[in-house]
């Protein structure tokens, strides 16, 4: 098996319908260091894998964006100008300004964060090594904190930046019931 590139992985991301609109629509909106992430990517990627739509089983499409500004006002204005530009696309947008999580993240799951310095420290956290992944909306460029070397081969491995063995597991289990061919690494 040939290694897995950035390039053929965003090849792949991008036969995501939703995925190419947001990906258009982003750079137009003045979001600063906004990136699609997380299930959007990875998700489509292991559909590729599996035969299945693109779009198949993905609950939400994330956005990370980074900015200063720490009001709940800032981000909820963030938030509704991509719902509106996002409205027609008929999914789940979510928004989140990374340099707020450290402010909401205990009270949602548990355990202290420490507040982020740019967009991808958040990414890099994600619970689980193979879904580290960003595509930064205005250069196109894919970000992974920890290559594709896991994500190529099928694997569900801690986040050594962020261990939460109990929230690890569970959301190792919920990729593993739709996708039965993800081995778990512990």
């Amino acid at each position: 098996m040939h290694s897995l590139t950035d390039e053929h992985l965003l090849e792949i991301i991008r036969l995501n319908r939703i995925n190419r609109a947001l990906l258009e629509i982003l750079p137009t909106l003045g979001i600063p260091h906004s990136m699609l992430v997380a299930g959007a990517l990875f998700q489509t990627f292991w559909n590729h894998r599996s035969g299945r739509p693109a779009e198949w089983g993905i609950k939400d499409y994330d956005i990370a964006y980074f900015h200063a500004d720490l009001s709940w006002e800032a981000e909820n204005r963030v938030i509704a100008q991509v719902h509106q530009a996002c409205s027609h696309l008929g999914v789940n947008v979510e928004v989140r300004n990374q340099a707020r999580v450290h402010l909401w993240y205990e009270a949602k799951f548990g355990g202290t964060y420490p507040p982020l310095k740019k967009v991808t420290d958040g990414i890099d956290r994600y619970l689980i090594r193979s879904t580290c992944l960003g595509v930064d909306a205005c250069t196109g460029k894919l970000y992974s904190t920890h290559g594709l070397n896991d994500l190529q081969n099928n694997r569900l491995r801690m986040n050594e930046l962020n261990p939460r063995p109990s929230l690890f597991r569970e959301k190792a289990a919920s990729y593993q019931a739709r996708w039965p061919w993800l081995q778990l690494i512990e």
